[in-house]
C-alpha cells in the first residue's frame, strides 16, 4: 500500500473524525438553548422571601424586576394579599407571548402549578408553566411564590437540525479536504515549474527543498527530478567543457598541418618528403586525440559501463603488463609486478582494461630512462586497490588537484608527448564502476596513482 494512498485513507478518517464532533457539539448547543435549564422553584422561592423580609417591598419589587429579564413572572403572596402590590398576571390568548399587563391574582395552590398551552408561531402549541411555591422565611411568616414562566423559543423542526449537521459536515470536509489537495498539489506544482524551466535551458533549475523532504511518493517524484537534472547537467557541462578543450587541442597540429603543407609544396621533392613524414605524424595524433576524445565522451554518458560481467583483475594487470613490455623494454625501464591475489569484481573489462593500459603508459612515459615502474593488486576491506608507481620527478604539489581533469598538463608536459585525457579517462572508468582514483607524491620520488574499485 503506497504512502500516499495511507496519507488520503488518514486525512478521509480525521476529516469524518472532526465532523462528527462538530457536528455532536453544535447539535447539543442547540439542544441546550432551546430546552433551557428548569429553575429551581424552591430557590427562587427562597430569594424573593428573603428579598422582602431584607429590604421591604421595594427590594421585592427589583427582585421581581430581574426575574422578568429572565422570561419569569412572579408575585410574592402572604395569605391572599399580595406583596409588593405585584400580581400574578394570567395568561390571555395573544399570538406572540404573555401580556404585560396584570390580571386577578390566581388561587393560592400547592407548590406546583399546572402548564397551559398557548398558541405560537405558525399555530404550534407553546407550554406556559404556572408554579406555586410555599417558603418560610426567618421571620417565622409562611408565604407563597407564585410565578408563571414564559414560553420557550420553539425546538428547531428535525429538517432544521440536519440541514445544519449537512452544512456543518460540508463545510469541515471542504476546509480538510481543501488543505489535503493543497498539499499534494503544491509539490507537483514545483515539480512541473521546475521542469519547464529547465526544458527552456535553466539546467540549475531544481525543486525548492521544503517538497523534497516529503517521505511520500510526491516526495520520490520531487527527489528523483532532481537527481535527473543534476546527472543532465553534469554530462551537459562536461560535454560542453570537452567540446571547448577539443577544439583547443586541435587547433594546433591543424596549424603545423597547414604549414608543413605549404612548405612540402614550396621545397622541392627530395625536401617535401620530409615535410609529408611530419604531417603523417600530425594526422596519427589528431586520430589518437579524436579518439581519445570519443572514448570520455562516451564514459561520460556511463554506456559502456551498463553490462556487468565478473573480471579477473590479477589476470587482467598480467595481460596488460605483457603489452606495455615492448614500449618499456625501448626506453629499458622494468615492469615489477607484485605477487598477485586472485580478486574478481563485477564490471566492464574493456573499461578496467583501458584503464590499466592509460595508467601504465602515463607511468613508462614519464619515468626516467633505465628506470622502474611498480605494479601492485591488494585488497581492502570491500574494494579492490590497484596501485601503478613510477619513480620519475613526480608532479608538483599545486597540479595534483587538477591531474585528472580533461586536457590538463601539468608543468611536467614538456617530457612527454600527449593530450591529457590519459588520467580523465581513468577517473571516468572509476565513476562507472562506483569507484575513485587518487594521486599522491610517493616518498623516495614518482607518482603513484590509486585506482579503486568496489569488490
Amino acid at each position: 500500500m503506497s504512502r500516499l494512498y495511507l496519507r488520503l485513507l488518514l486525512w478521509f478518517c480525521i476529516a469524518n473524525l472532526v465532523t462528527l464532533l462538530v457536528s455532536v457539539f453544535v447539535t447539543e448547543r442547540i439542544a441546550r438553548y432551546a430546552y433551557g435549564d428548569d429553575p429551581d422553584w424552591a430557590e427562587l422561592a427562597e430569594q424573593a422571601n428573603n428579598a422582602y423580609i431584607e429590604h421591604g417591598e421595594r427590594g421585592l419589587n427589583e427582585w421581581i424586576d430581574d426575574q422578568r429579564r429572565r422570561n419569569i413572572i412572579a408575585a410574592l403572596y402572604e395569605g391572599e394579599r399580595s406583596v409588593g402590590g405585584r400580581r400574578l398576571p394570567m395568561p390571555r390568548t395573544a399570538p406572540d407571548g404573555p401580556p404585560d399587563d396584570f390580571g386577578p391574582a390566581p388561587q393560592p395552590g400547592s407548590e406546583r402549578g399546572i402548564g397551559g398551552l398557548m398558541p405560537g408561531r405558525g399555530g404550534t402549541a407553546r407550554r406556559l408553566v404556572t408554579v406555586g411555591q410555599f417558603v418560610t422565611g426567618s421571620d417565622g411568616v409562611a408565604r407563597q411564590l407564585v410565578a408563571l414562566r414564559r414560553p420557550r423559543p420553539p425546538f428547531p423542526r428535525l429538517d432544521q437540525v440536519l440541514a445544519t449537521q449537512i452544512g456543518i459536515s460540508i463545510l469541515m470536509i471542504g476546509i480538510v479536504g481543501w488543505w489535503l489537495a493543497r498539499s499534494i498539489a503544491r509539490p507537483v506544482a514545483a515539480v512541473r515549474a521546475a521542469a519547464r524551466r529547465f526544458a527552456t535551458g535553466d539546467l540549475a533549475a531544481r525543486v525548492p527543498p521544503e517538497f523534497t523532504r516529503s517521505s511520500d511518493e510526491v516526495g520520490d517524484l520531487a527527489r528523483d527530478f532532481d537527481r535527473m537534472a543534476d546527472r543532465i547537467e553534469a554530462l551537459v557541462t562536461s560535454e560542453r567543457g570537452v567540446l571547448q578543450d577539443v577544439s583547443h587541442e586541435l587547433r594546433s597540429p591543424l596549424a603545423r598541418l597547414h604549414l608543413l603543407l605549404d612548405l612540402a609544396r614550396q621545397s622541392p621533392p627530395a625536401e617535401a618528403a620530409a615535410h609529408f613524414d611530419r604531417a603523417e605524424h600530425e594526422i596519427t595524433r589528431l586520430d589518437q586525440l579524436i579518439g581519445e576524445a570519443l572514448a570520455l565522451s562516451r564514459l561520460e554518458s556511463d554506456l559502456p559501463g551498463a553490462e556487468r560481467v565478473p573480471v579477473d583483475l590479477s589476470e587482467l594487470l598480467r595481460s596488460r603488463v605483457q603489452d606495455c613490455e615492448l614500449e618499456a623494454g625501448m626506453r629499458k625501464l622494468v615492469l615489477e609486478i607484485d605477487e598477485l591475489a586472485p580478486l574478481s569484481i563485477a564490471g566492464s573489462g574493456e573499461l578496467i582494461g583501458r584503464a590499466v593500459d592509460n595508467l601504465l603508459s602515463n607511468a613508462i612515459k614519464y619515468s626516467d630512462d633505465g628506470g622502474r615502474v611498480r605494479i601492485h593488486l591488494s585488497r581492502a576491506g570491500d574494494e579492490a586497490q590497484i596501485r601503478v608507481r613510477d619513480y620519475g620527478p613526480g608532479v608538483p604539489d599545486e597540479d595534483l588537484p587538477r591531474l585528472f581533469r580533461p586536457f590538463f598538463r601539468g608543468s611536467n608536459a614538456a617530457r612527454a608527448e600527449g593530450h591529457g585525457l590519459g588520467l580523465a579517462i581513468v577517473q571516468r572508468v572509476a565513476a562507472a564502476h562506483r569507484g575513485s582514483v587518487s594521486a599522491r607524491n610517493a616518498s623516495g620520488g614518482g607518482l603513484e596513482v590509486l585506482l579503486r574499485l568496489p569488490l
